[in-house]
C-alpha cells in the first residue's frame, strides 16, 4: 500500500485525540467536582468518612466485594432501584469525590450497598452475616478469632448458639478488619439530595392545532 505509513500514523492521531477526549477530557472534568455547600444545612456534601470507616472501604476493596454487590443506584426508568428502598435518588458523581477507589461494582448478585446505612442494620447484624454468612453470603470466619474467656467476655463477642457456637470457655471475637468494614457499611449513606441528582422534567410537546381551526383558515 502506497500510503500506508500516512495511514497508520492518522490511525494513530485518532486513537490519541479519542483517548484525550474521552478518557482524559472526563477524568478533567470529574476531578474539578468539589463537595456542595448548603447554606440552609450550614454544611458540605458529601461529608467525609470517619478515620475508621475509611479504613473499612480498603477491607471491602480487598475482599472483593463489588464483585457481587454495586455502589449506584439506578436512575428510576432504568429500574426498580428506588422501589427496592435501595435509595431514594440516583447516583452522581458527586457522591465518590471523597472516595479514592470508588467501588461501582458491575453485578448484583447481592443488593446495591450504597445507602446500607440508611436502612438502619447493625454492626452485630453485619458481623453475624460476616461469619455465618447467608443463602447468597460467603462465610468470612478469617475476619474472626476464636480466643479464650479470660475473666470477662469481650463486648463484641458473638453471641452464637449451637451449632455455631464454640467450645466452652471461648468466644468469637471480629478482628480490627472486621470492625472497620461494618463501620464502613454503616456510614454507607448518600442520602443528601444535590441539584444535578434531581430528575428533569420532561420537555412540553407544543399542542398540535385544532383541526377546526385548520379547516376554517383553509376556507378562508
Amino acid at each position: 500500500m502506497k500510503n500506508g505509513p500516512l495511514f497508520l500514523l492518522g490511525l494513530f492521531v485518532a486513537l490519541v485525540i479519542s483517548f484525550g477526549g474521552v478518557v482524559l477530557g472526563s477524568h478533567a472534568q470529574l476531578g474539578r467536582l468539589t463537595p456542595y455547600y448548603d447554606d440552609t444545612e450550614g454544611s458540605a456534601f458529601p461529608l467525609r468518612s470517619a478515620g475508621i470507616a475509611s479504613r473499612g472501604q480498603l477491607v471491602y476493596a480487598d475482599l472483593g466485594c463489588a464483585s457481587c454487590h454495586t455502589q449506584q443506584v439506578r436512575r428510576p426508568d432504568y429500574g426498580s432501584d428506588q422501589a427496592r428502598g435501595w435509595g431514594d435518588r440516583q447516583s452522581v458523581a458527586r457522591d465518590y469525590i471523597h472516595q479514592a477507589r470508588p467501588q461501582l461494582g458491575a453485578s448484583r448478585f447481592g443488593p446495591d450497598l450504597a445507602n446500607y446505612g440508611a436502612r438502619k442494620p447493625t454492626e452485630e447484624g453485619i458481623l453475624r452475616i460476616l461469619y455465618l454468612g447467608a443463602a447468597t453470603h460467603p462465610s468470612y470466619k478469617f475476619l474472626f478469632n476464636e480466643k479464650k474467656i479470660d475473666g470477662e467476655q469481650s463486648a463484641k463477642a458473638l453471641a452464637l448458639v449451637a451449632p455455631y457456637a464454640p467450645a466452652p470457655g471461648y468466644q468469637i471475637v471480629p478482628t480490627e478488619r472486621a470492625l472497620t468494614l461494618a463501620a464502613y457499611l454503616l456510614n454507607s449513606n448518600n442520602a443528601y439530595e444535590y441539584p444535578e441528582a434531581r430528575p428533569m422534567a420532561p420537555e412540553k410537546k407544543a399542542a398540535a392545532p385544532d383541526a377546526k381551526a385548520k379547516a376554517g383558515e383553509t376556507k378562508k
